[in-house]
């Protein structure tokens, strides 16, 4: 490590050199965290395959009846057999797999992939994973070979006509993504989700399970739908209420018979608390703020057990929900400050734990460095739409400097009202450095999904999920993962007719004509547009096929009975309408800097300026700029995305208004919503590896632009400009849009001190003003990003922001650390 450098460092960049010279604390005053997480942070993950066995074993004994009776029944089949684990010296009880970094299976979605590829996840260069050689084996006899020809993955691949397949799968089989209109629901069973955690915390699961008996008992014997479809909602309803019940006490069992062997009376003491507290919850209502953390924990957990959401299960707005418990055990002098701390960071590591684990490889590309979404949403509003701050709100700021560990995902909602004061410590937490916390617009969102129709109450509410995601816990019923487009590939289909370099002479696009042919700016625009929308259409009607065959294959009866609308109208939150619920898909955007940057070059270059012609940038791309310079030279020197400049922010503009008008077309046509959105999470990288050189100057085979972000290094006129042509883009008067995610890399030495904490909430304030959905920051150095990738050992602790998550730089493929190395790191506001 060079622990000699002349630049200003980010807090996190002194911990780390500081810790390599053996100077310094440890950054957390509470040592147990740290011993846990000491035990397994360098870790390679291992499969644990007890789920995945346990819920085949019961799948195959129920065929032919009700999905969702049967997906409850394979949980309580789970909640009696699968072994119960207690962490050593944790304070919080549960987990779904083995001891250390661990993933689990969910052969339904995917387990006709596991003979190709469970014997070398540990050959992978990304997500490494270890299966041991005899578990690999009762995978393939035991579990593989039941699923084969059942699971979702294989469905969707025979329901995909040939036109969609063939932008869809790159082989017969659907085992590798073409990487033009990419499906994602094959390799989850849902989009990220948060539940009502609230509700377990006072209510407890004896009385959620009362009233689905009570529910049940009122059903009417002579109605077909009552005994055909709601009959089997509320007896699964029933049957997980109890499993989860049953599941938590064999934890008390084991809680107890650790502390009869514990040697250290204190252990043991904490031990027989843990008993108690998993004796009690979840089956009845929390009374202090370790049981209420412990009760979140068991249902958090349950739900990883009966499905694979999309970038895990969220912890929802922790800071209103644990607000009272922590209240009342502040007062009556049961819990300090520090031990709150000690409380969440215990959970915190065993979140680290979890590894959310991709067999397919396609998901694998899109989720490198192990990905995760666990979003702790802190701030925002009240139901009545007060400013939500509080104590909580601070303290999870301060064990996020205080632990800097990349679990959990914190984002903090910002409004007008927001305090200066959280802003301040928001501030302070990005300016450490590690990419924490991501914050979402209140402003933006709240007006938006109101205009939608969602009831004010509801969506003042919101908890962030996933990435970048808002989500209305017992409002929101959409669940397909949706579709990914590379808009990118749009251009090059229009230099080669339809085709891509990559992949030879198939044709994949349209056949839009020579573009050497075109006379004016029009037809050259004319023709983007019609390869912009062929590729949209074929994603809207693979979303379509996706939505109606998912409820042949996955029910979630846990997660239904903690949803008010699931319960209301007895339906599995997978069904394909909910009544009175908040339908919300969307459609990701690949490459929209690299689309936008390259019209305008073409746009300014050929048809105005005419210092270029179509054949000279069609030769240079060809050549991938090689004996090009000059060339290459004046289409880098073009407008470019992200400056403020409105002459490239109209032809961005353009491009949003004509993607979201053909959403807004499907939408009123299928009666839901669709939405563009800009989220690439780590796509943007294995989708720029089959698009050839783009007219913006990027070499072929590279990284896209990511998000709502200027393309690399293009945006030189600093961080206000980034945020202002993300403003002069959008389509106000549109309602089809959803997350824009936006990067923003900072050098440290712009803000530093108390003088860099009121520049950093200065531009908190113009982004939100802006009205803005997202924004993330970056606070490094490239030299340190550059010696991390030189000698990784030595920063093996370094974490970076990546897209709606931090994760540690040396985990990342070499491209994706390229990728954020070339970021632009602005030095100046």
């Amino acid at each position: 490590m060079d622990t000699n450098l002349a630049h200003k460092l980010s807090p996190q960049e002194e911990r780390l050199i500081n810790e390599f010279k053996g100077q310094g604390d440890k950054p957390s005053i509470r040592p147990r965290p740290l011993t846990i997480l000491a035990s397994f942070q360098a870790q390679t993950p291992t499969i644990d395959i007890e789920r995945a066995r346990l819920f085949t074993q019961s799948m195959r004994h129920t065929e032919g009846q009700p999905l969702t009776w049967r997906w409850a029944t394979a949980l309580s089949h789970i909640a009696e057999e699968i072994t119960v684990w207690i962490t050593p010296g944790q304070l919080i009880a549960g987990r779904a797999g083995k001891l250390g970094r661990y993933g689990i299976l969910y052969p339904e979605i995917d387990g006709d992939f596991y003979p190709f590829v469970l014997q070398k996840l540990h050959e992978r260069q990304k997500n490494t994973f270890n299966i041991d050689p005899h578990d690999a084996e009762v995978i393939a006899s035991e579990v593989a070979s039941f699923w084969k020809g059942r699971t979702f993955h294989e469905l969707l691949n025979k329901a995909l006509p040939p036109e969609l397949r063939s932008v869809t799968y790159a082989d017969p089989e659907g085992l590798r993504s073409k990487f033009v209109v990419s499906e994602t629901s094959s390799y989850r069973s849902a989009l990220q989700w948060v539940h009502d955690y609230e509700k377990v915390l006072k209510r407890g699961f004896l009385d959620i399970q009362a009233e689905m008996k009570a529910k049940l008992e009122s059903l009417d014997p002579s109605s077909v739908i009552d005994m055909c479809e709601k009959k089997p909602f509320y007896e699964g309803a029933i049957l997980v209420c109890e499993a989860i019940m049953v599941w938590a006490k064999r934890h008390a069992v084991l809680a107890k018979q650790e502390a009869d062997r514990a040697l250290e009376p204190g252990r043991k003491a904490e031990l027989l608390k843990l008993a108690s507290i998993c004796e009690r919850v979840p089956a009845y209502p929390a009374r202090t703020f370790h049981e209420a953390v412990q009760s979140q924990w068991f249902v958090q957990l349950f739900s990883r057990l009966e499905q694979k959401a999309s970038a895990v299960i969220s912890n929802g707005r922790m800071d209103q929900y644990l607000l009272p418990y922590y209240q009342n055990d502040l007062q009556n002098g049961e819990i300090d400050d520090n031990r709150a701390k000690e409380l969440l960071e215990c959970l915190w590591v065993e979140m680290a734990q979890f590894v959310d684990l991709y067999i397919n490889p396609t998901g694998n590309e899109f989720n490198e460095a192990y990905a995760h979404w666990e979003a702790v949403t802190i701030g925002g509003q009240t139901r009545e739409g007060q400013d939500a701050t509080n104590e909580l709100s601070y303290l999870f700021l301060e064990s996020k400097r205080e632990f800097p560990l990349n679990y959990p995902d914190l984002a903090a909602r910002i409004h007008a009202r927001s305090p200066q004061r959280f802003l301040a410590e928001v501030a302070l937490t990005i300016q450490d450095g590690s990419g924490f916390p991501k914050l979402i617009n209140d402003e933006e969102i709240i007006p938006l999904y109101s205009a939608k129709g969602a009831p004010l109450p509801d969506i003042l509410d919101y908890a962030v999920s996933g990435c970048t995601e808002a989500r209305m816990p017992n409002r929101d019923t959409y669940t397909s993962g949706c579709v990914y487009i590379n808009f990118a590939t749009a251009i090059e289909f229009l230099f080669y007719n339809g085709r891509l370099k990559k992949y030879g002479h198939e044709l994949i696009g349209l056949e839009t004509g020579d573009p050497t042919k075109f006379n004016s700016w029009g037809e050259f625009y004319a023709a983007y547009q019609a390869q912009h929308l062929n590729l949209l259409n074929k994603a809207m009607a693979q979303q379509y096929i996706v939505d109606k065959i998912r409820p042949e294959r996955f029910a979630t009866p846990f997660a239904s009975c903690l949803h008010d609308l699931c319960v209301k109208y007895a339906k599995d939150l997978q069904s394909p309408t909910i009544e009175e619920g908040f339908d919300i898909s969307y459609f990701e955007f690949l490459g929209y800097g690299t689309v936008v940057d390259s019209l305008a070059a073409v746009k300014k270059l050929v048809y105005e300026d005419k210092k270029l012609t179509i054949e000279a940038i069609r030769a240079a791309l060809e050549d991938d700029f090689l004996g090009h310079e000059k060339t290459l030279a004046l289409l880098k020197g073009a407008p470019k995305y992200g400056n403020n400049d409105p002459y490239v922010d109209e032809i961005a503009r353009r491009i949003d208004f004509i993607s979201q008008k053909r959403a807004a077309e499907v939408s009123q046509e299928r009666g839901i919503h669709i939405d563009l959105r800009y989220v690439p999470i780590t796509s943007h990288v294995p989708f720029g590896r089959v698009v050839s050189a783009t007219p913006n100057g990027r070499k072929a085979f590279t990284p896209l632009s990511d998000g709502s972000s200027a393309s690399h290094g293009s945006d030189r006129n600093g961080p206000t400009a980034v945020l202002l042509s993300n403003h002069k883009s959008k389509n106000f008067h549109l309602t089809n849009r959803a997350s824009r995610l936006l990067n923003i890399k900072l050098s440290p030495s712009c803000v530093q001190g108390e003088a860099g904490v009121l520049k950093i909430v200065e531009l908190i304030r113009a982004w939100c003003d802006l009205k803005l959905w997202h924004v993330q920051f970056n606070i490094i150095n490239r030299s340190t990003l550059l010696a991390a990738q030189k000698n990784p050992e030595a920063w093996r602790g370094l974490l970076v922001r990546i897209a709606g998550y931090s994760a540690y730089f040396c985990d990342l493929s070499p491209d994706l650390q390229s990728d954020i190395i070339e970021r632009t790191e602005h030095s100046g506001f």
